[in-house]
C-alpha cells in the first residue's frame, strides 16, 4: 500500500461534506432542530435527578440495557427480544449501513430524506435510487413499486424529515410487504402522526422499525434511540453489531424514567398537533408562502426567492428557523419547529410584522 494512503483517504472524506447541523445561535428561540420544548423542563430535571440517585458512573452499566429494553417493551408493547437500542437513532442506522450494505447494494428512497442516512450512504459508496416529491411535496407509492425490483434496501423516514409527509397506513403497508429486501422505516417522528408499523416486525422477518426517545420526550441531548426487528436480526445487532455499552449508566436510567412518565409525552404530543395546526393555517393566510402538511413536529413551507430574507429578518429578532433552500421544484424551503404556544406566537407575529 502507497506511503500516502492514510492523507488520500482524508481528502476523499473531507470530500463528502459531512451531515450539516444547525448553527448554534445563542438566547435565540429556537425552532430550527425539531426539538421538543412543549415537555416540561421540570420533567427533565425529575428523571436526571432519579438517574443520578439510581447510578454509580464509576460502574460499566451491566445489565442496564437489558433493563431499558424491558422499559420500552412494555411502552411499545412488542417482546423485549425484538427491541434493541443505540447511541441515538443515527448509530443504530450508521451500524446498520456499515455491516447490511455496500456499493453492491442499492438504497430506494425518498429526495429529500433525512440528510444523516442520505451522507453516510455517501460516506460508504452505497448507490441510491431517490425518488423525488411532487410539487405540493407528495409521494407516489407507484413510484416505489415500480422501482422495489431495481434496489436491496428500502429507506424511507415516516414522516419525512424536512418535509413532513407520511404515506397513508395502508399504502406504506402495502410497499413493505411487496419488498423482499432489508426495509428500514424510521419513525424519528412517528409520536406526531397517525400510526407506527412497529407492529408489522412480529410478521415481516425483513423490517427494521427505528425509533428515539430524542423527540416525543424531548431527550435529544441524552441520544437514545431503540428499534424493533425480528428475533434473529435483534440477537445479532446487540451481541455482535453493537459497541458492548451502547449507552451510558445516566441514559440508561433516565429513559426508564421517562418511559414511566409516558402519559406526560402523550399530553404533550396532542399540544404540540393543535399548535402543528394553528402555524399551518396561519401561514397559509400569507400569499407570499406556500405551506406543506405536516404530520411530524415541524412544518415546510416555501417562501419562494424571499426566503433568505424570511430567515435572516427572523433571525435579526432572534428566531431561529432551519434554511433549507432549494427541495424538488421548490427554491425558498424553510422549516420551523413547533414549540411552545408562546414560541409559536412570537414567530408567527414575527412573520406578520415582516410581511405586513
Amino acid at each position: 500500500m502507497k506511503k500516502n494512503w492514510f492523507e488520500e483517504k482524508i481528502k476523499k472524506f473531507s470530500s463528502i461534506g459531512g451531515y450539516k447541523k444547525p448553527e448554534l445561535v445563542e438566547d435565540s428561540v429556537k425552532l430550527d432542530s425539531n426539538e421538543n420544548y412543549v415537555i416540561p423542563k421540570q420533567f427533565q430535571s425529575d428523571i436526571i435527578s432519579s438517574a443520578k440517585k439510581n447510578s454509580d458512573i464509576r460502574e460499566y452499566p451491566l445489565g442496564g440495557v437489558e433493563r431499558l429494553i424491558d422499559s420500552i417493551s412494555k411502552f411499545i408493547k412488542i417482546p423485549s427480544s425484538m427491541i434493541g437500542v443505540g447511541n441515538g437513532s443515527d448509530q443504530i442506522l450508521d451500524l446498520i449501513l456499515s455491516n447490511f450494505a455496500s456499493k453492491q447494494t442499492k438504497v430506494l428512497t425518498s429526495n429529500p430524506t433525512f440528510g444523516f442516512f442520505e451522507e453516510r450512504c455517501k460516506l460508504y459508496n452505497i448507490p441510491l435510487i431517490a425518488i423525488p416529491f411532487s410539487d405540493n411535496m407528495k409521494l407516489d407509492v407507484k413510484d416505489f413499486l415500480k422501482q422495489k425490483k431495481n434496489a436491496d434496501i428500502l429507506y424511507l423516514d415516516s414522516p419525512n424529515n424536512p418535509t413532513g409527509f407520511q404515506f397513508t397506513k395502508i399504502e406504506l403497508q402495502k410497499l413493505v410487504k411487496s419488498f423482499s429486501g432489508l426495509v428500514i422505516i424510521d419513525e424519528a417522528y412517528g409520536e406526531f402522526s397517525e400510526y407506527s408499523l412497529s407492529s408489522m416486525v412480529k410478521t415481516q422477518s425483513n423490517l427494521i422499525v427505528v425509533q428515539t426517545l430524542s423527540k416525543s420526550f424531548g431527550l435529544a441531548g441524552l441520544r437514545l434511540g431503540y428499534f424493533i426487528a425480528s428475533k434473529k436480526f435483534t440477537e445479532t445487532f446487540m451481541n455482535i453489531l453493537q459497541y458492548p455499552y451502547p449507552v451510558s449508566t445516566i441514559t440508561i436510567e433516565s429513559g426508564i424514567q421517562a418511559l414511566e412518565k409516558s402519559k406526560l409525552m402523550k399530553d404533550t404530543i396532542d399540544n404540540i398537533k393543535i399548535e402543528r395546526k394553528r402555524i399551518i393555517e396561519t401561514l397559509k393566510t400569507f400569499d407570499a408562502f406556500e405551506v406543506f402538511d405536516s404530520k411530524a413536529n415541524f412544518v415546510l413551507f416555501d417562501a419562494h426567492s424571499a426566503y433568505k430574507r424570511v430567515y435572516s429578518a427572523l433571525a435579526e429578532q432572534g428566531i431561529s428557523i432551519r434554511k433549507l433552500g432549494k427541495i424538488g421544484n421548490h427554491d425558498g424551503c424553510l422549516r420551523v419547529t413547533i414549540g411552545t404556544k408562546e414560541m409559536n406566537s412570537k414567530f408567527l407575529l414575527a412573520i406578520r410584522d415582516l410581511l405586513g
